[in-house]
């Protein structure tokens, strides 16, 4: 089975559909009018929805002058529509039993909802009020930029945040991507009300709306409750319109400057905390898999290399693993871990030590069978879950511009060989090297 292109067709028929079948569920994806998207995964015998609106607009899409504008439009548009106050839109959920948040990216915003069946109208009616139909109350504005600036002390406050942070810096230097996706103390007291209200304005548009479903719910159903929707939102929809033009799809040419660099930070703490890396792959790279594969062996769990040789051999660090960062056209990969301060250096040479002996050796062929059969019922078990269908509909559309049925991301990762790992750790050591550590005041 391929993975199922999202392309961006006009049509003038507002319910022309792409339908994939995956086990006993369908996944469907409509262009509406306006370049509206809806995708739907209709899971059989499940009585919940998780349903969201997402927007390709992510901090990195800000000028430096107002970082963080895009985080704090996600708080705003909680606090009150024409038609609901911020207590309405509380209520509205709490009433049912359900519950409703947003998180924002470096590359999309997302608004999310997880409800019974028969609630679905009213949280589609509630989310897309909000999306379309905020005023952004200049009060409401001067509270909640409180509300970030506490939300910014306490990311402040924590080591790990800040070592991740910095190490971000690290490898993007000063693209938007090295960027807080909240922005800073300056960022958010300078913040206009006028200003955020023109960004909003100029981003939520129909043709960058999705509309994402998964659980119980119908597809033609949902595609008539957005459009009723934008028709209370008096929201004028062109027939002939498309969808906006993906990141992924976009040509990006301001792309990062990879260069080695080595941020250190000082804080009253007790452990030190140090993250090393750098460059890694983007979304849509042929060796997503491979990178899964080379993250779980490396430092995924507790049987990973970096856990068993810090942790258990040698009881130098309480918490050590591998990550990576993909965007639709940069990416970092990284390996962290917290320790006491005398044993830093050691706990560094460990974690470059593993990184090379993979890029020299490969995983064994014992490593590669348990990390395969770990992923794969990981990958799985994950999807049980209707936000988590949700959310990866969700990505595919915003960032990945393609959707990959579970049967070919299980048979992909089921491929990857030992000299595929190697291959790409030699990759990610070949990079500029980059370094961020948080020590004790």
């Amino acid at each position: 089975m391929n993975t199922l292109p999202l392309p961006l067709v006009a049509s003038t028929d507002a319910l022309a559909t792409m339908t994939l079948s995956e086990g006993e569920s369908t996944i469907k994806r409509t262009i509406l009018p306006g370049g509206i998207r809806v995708l739907t995964h209709e899971i059989p015998a499940q009585r919940s929805v998780s349903m969201s609106i997402w927007c390709p607009v992510g901090s990195r899409d800000e000028h430096i002058e107002s970082a963080g504008s895009t985080h704090f439009l996600e708080h705003l548009l909680f606090k009150g529509t024409k038609t609901r106050s911020s207590q309405d839109i509380a209520n509205a959920f709490d009433e049912v039993g359900g519950e409703s948040n947003a998180g924002t990216t470096k590359e999309y915003t997302y608004y999310w909802a997880r409800i019974l069946q028969e609630d679905l109208p009213m949280a589609v009616r509630v989310l897309a009020d909000m999306v379309t139909s905020s005023v952004i109350d200049p009060l409401e504005f001067e509270r909640e930029r409180g509300v970030i600036l506490d939300e910014l002390a306490m990311g402040a406050d924590d080591p790990t945040d800040v070592v991740h942070e910095g190490f971000s810096k690290a490898v993007f230097g000063d693209h938007p991507l090295g960027r807080p996706i909240g922005g800073d103390y300056d960022s958010i007291n300078a913040a206009q009300r006028d200003t955020v209200f023109e960004y909003y304005q100029e981003r939520y548009r129909p043709d960058t709306l999705v509309f994402v479903a998964a659980g119980a719910v119908r597809h033609e159903q949902l595609c008539e409750m957005v459009l009723q929707a934008m028709d209370a939102a008096q929201w004028q929809l062109d027939p002939q319109a498309v969808p906006n033009t993906p990141r992924v799809s976009a040509g990006e040419t301001d792309l990062p400057v990879y260069e080695a660099r080595d941020l250190e930070t000082l804080k009253v703490a007790e452990q030190a905390h140090i993250v090393v890396g750098g460059k890694g792959i983007n979304t849509t790279d042929e060796r997503r898999a491979a990178m899964s594969v080379l993250l779980s062996v490396l430092g995924g769990s507790m049987s990973s290399r970096l856990f068993q040789e810090i942790r258990e051999k040698r009881g130098l660090a309480y918490t050590t693993y591998a990550f990576d960062s993909a965007y639709t056209d940069a990416g970092s990969f990284g390996m962290y871990a917290g320790c006491a301060p005398k044993h830093l250096h050691e706990v560094e040479a460990l974690m470059q030590a593993e990184l090379e002996d993979l890029a020299a050796n490969g995983p064994t062929e014992v490593e590669l069978r348990r990390v395969k059969g770990q992923l794969r019922g990981g990958i799985a078990l994950g999807l049980e879950d209707s936000a988590a269908r949700m959310a990866r509909l969700g990505r595919a559309e915003i960032s990945q511009g393609r959707f990959t049925p579970l049967d070919l991301t299980i048979s992909r990762l089921l491929d990857v060989t030992v000299a595929d790992v190697a291959s790409l750790a030699s990759e990610l050591l070949a990079q500029p090297w980059c370094r961020s550590v948080v020590k004790p005041a």
